[in-house]
């Protein structure tokens, strides 16, 4: 009976550590991505509402809006702009409705066209007149109707791993599971204890890209890959748009892709746990002169094809020194 006590008290006392270290390492986490986010953007008034934004690259460099996806914010689109940026773009990289200090809409209208006319809004108040403009996964769904409502602010457009419209669309998330989902974002613990002690399957789950790519991939890639997963906290501050990509993407609406003007590029890989290869491929058959650029492997995060996707997107950057053509005037992006 003694020694039974004996088990059961230090059994006790090991688990109350184990808990108290968990808990330190927790606060320390969410403190450090405190400061992580006070530093690295401002937000601005514009005429559609406040909106945070950070920015890269040379200050005169030709303008890139980088459009973040799901689990985003502006640091997000640094950490996936940052090869652009060192190659001379000025990446400027907003955090979309709902993404940690851009507040989600107060009428609850976060729509592509209404993300798409806040981005207007944004380059109005930053005085850029026109810019290329990368949406990446979710991101891509705001990308394209600022290509249709705004044409004469684009020089390119980029379609990156493009959780779009496809052919074959998923069925619509249930609203039992988006309360589910919106209960489980409003906690901080349960995203970092996946990311902690299983990050392999948070990787292949919230990144959707294989192990075996991640396990392939160059010590630079990989930590980007790490980087971007560790962005994602706190993911409370960014409930609200999580839940507002979750019903835009699933199922996405079809767009007027042929009325699309602006010179086009769409990146994705077959392997891509969000299947956006059907909807890249979709997408770049039906955009006027789109350019399609697919791999086999690399998953969600392209993992293994950096150098390529950078030299792909440096070769739209002449497209900013031509002034806009007339309305209703088509280019290829080849």
């Amino acid at each position: 009976m003694r020694r039974r006590v004996v088990v059961a008290w230090w059994t006790f006392a090991l688990l109350a550590a184990a808990l108290a270290w968990v808990g330190l390492e927790f606060r320390r986490d969410l403190q450090r991505h405190a400061a992580r986010l006070a530093e690295g953007s401002r937000v601005v008034a514009t005429a559609c509402g406040p909106v945070e934004v950070g920015f890269a690259g040379p200050a005169d460099g030709p303008p890139l809006l980088v459009v973040h996806g799901s689990g985003g914010g502006f640091d997000q689109g640094l950490l996936l702009g940052a090869g652009h940026a060192a190659r001379g773009w000025r990446v400027i990289a907003p955090s979309r409705p709902g993404y940690l200090r851009t507040p989600y809409p107060a009428d609850g209208d976060a729509s592509g066209e209404r993300q798409a006319d806040g981005l207007a809004c944004l380059l109005d108040t930053l005085g850029v007149p026109r810019v290329a403009l990368m949406g990446v996964s979710a991101g891509g769904v705001p990308a394209l109707h600022f290509a249709l409502r705004h044409p004469q602010r684009l020089a390119a457009l980029v379609l990156m791993v493009p959780a779009v419209h496809r052919p074959d669309p998923a069925v619509p998330t249930p609203r039992w599971a988006l309360a589910v989902l919106d209960q489980v974002l409003k906690a901080d613990l349960p995203f970092w204890l996946l990311v902690r002690v299983a990050p392999d399957a948070a990787r292949r789950l919230v990144l959707a890209t294989p192990a075996a790519e991640y396990a392939a991939a160059s010590a630079d890639e990989r930590r980007r890959a790490d980087a971007l997963l560790d962005s994602i906290l706190p993911v409370s501050a960014r409930r609200r748009g999580l839940l507002n990509d979750s019903r835009l993407t699933t199922g996405a609406a079809r767009v007027a892709l042929e009325a699309v003007q602006v010179p086009t590029l769409v990146i994705s890989a077959r392997d891509d746990g969000y299947g956006t290869w059907s909807s890249a491929r979709y997408s770049a058959e039906h955009i006027p002169g789109a350019r399609f650029l697919g791999y086999a492997r690399g998953g969600h995060l392209l993992l293994g094809h950096e150098a390529e996707v950078v030299a792909a997107v440096q070769a739209l950057q002449p497209l900013l020194d031509e002034p806009a053509p007339p309305a209703g005037t088509r280019q290829s992006a080849r």
